[in-house]
C-alpha cells in the first residue's frame, strides 16, 4: 500500500499537461529563469545585497523583466520563498511510502528532510534570511498552505503506526515534524560554526551519516508506544 499525495483541496492531483502557446512557453521560461537566478543571488548576497541588476545578469535577462513579472525586488523575493517551499513539497510528494510498514516509512521521512536540507543549502539560507525579516514576505505569498504536504504525510504514517500498535497514540504530526525539522535545520544552518566549535568537519559524509542515524534513533524512541498505557 503506497501513500498518494493529494492536492490541498483533498482531490488527487491531475498531472495531465495543458498545451501552451509559443509566447506562453517563452514567458514561463523567462519567469523560471529569473526565479532560479534570484534563488542563487539572494542565497549568496542576502536580500539587501541581491540587487535586481545582479539577478537579471545571472538570468541573462533585463531588469525590466523582473519588474514586469514580479513588480519589484520585494515581489521577487516573495516569489522565491513560494518557489523554495513548492520545490520542497514536490520533492516530498515523490516519496514512496508503504503504510503497511510505518517504521520504515518514518525513517524515510526523516532521511528525506535531513538530506533535503543538506542537498539544498539555499533552502535553509533563504529561510534564515526571511526569519531575519520576521517573516514579512511569506505573509504576502499567494498561498499559505505550505505545511499541508509535510504534515499530512507524517500524520498518515503516525495514524497507521498507532493503529498497528508500534507508535504512541499521543503524538501530533505537527510536533514530530518540528522535531525532525529542528534537528536537521540546526545541523545545516550551523555546520560551519559547529565544525569549528566541535573540532570536526560536519560537512563530511561520515559525520552526516552519524547524525542522521542519531536523529532516526531519537525519533523512533520518541514515537514508541508507552508500555504503561498499553
Amino acid at each position: 500500500m503506497t501513500l498518494m499525495i493529494l492536492s490541498p483541496n483533498g482531490s488527487a492531483q491531475d498531472d495531465s499537461p495543458r498545451k501552451l502557446g509559443v509566447r506562453e512557453k517563452a514567458a514561463l521560461a523567462t519567469r523560471a529563469s529569473l526565479l532560479r537566478a534570484a534563488i542563487k543571488i539572494f542565497a549568496q548576497y542576502g536580500l539587501d545585497g541581491g540587487s535586481v541588476d545582479k539577478i537579471s545578469k545571472a538570468a541573462k535577462s533585463h531588469d525590466r523583466m523582473i519588474y514586469y513579472y514580479f513588480g519589484n525586488k520585494e515581489g521577487l523575493f516573495v516569489a522565491v520563498i513560494e518557489e523554495i517551499y513548492k520545490r520542497f513539497n514536490v520533492a516530498e510528494s515523490k516519496l514512496k511510502l508503504d503504510l503497511l510498514d510505518p517504521l520504515r516509512s518514518l525513517e524515510k521521512i526523516v532521511q528525506f528532510i535531513l538530506r533535503y536540507y543538506r542537498d539544498h543549502p539555499e533552502f535553509v539560507t533563504l529561510l534564515n534570511i526571511e526569519n531575519l525579516h520576521k517573516g514579512k514576505h511569506i505573509g504576502k505569498a499567494s498561498f499559505r498552505d505550505y505545511s499541508s504536504t509535510a504534515i499530512g504525510v507524517i500524520d498518515q504514517v503516525l495514524t497507521t503506526g498507532a493503529q498497528a500498535g508500534v507508535f504512541s497514540k499521543q503524538l501530533k504530526a505537527r510536533d514530530l515534524y518540528m522535531m525532525i525539522a529542528a534537528l536537521g535545520y540546526f545541523y545545516q544552518s550551523n555546520r560551519y560554526t559547529l565544525s569549528a566549535f566541535l573540532g570536526e568537519n560536519l560537512e563530511a559524509q561520515s559525520a552526516f551519516d552519524q547524525w542522521e542515524n542519531f536523529v532516526i534513533s531519537t525519533v523512533l524512541k520518541t514515537i514508541a508506544p508507552d508500555s504503561s498505557n498499553s
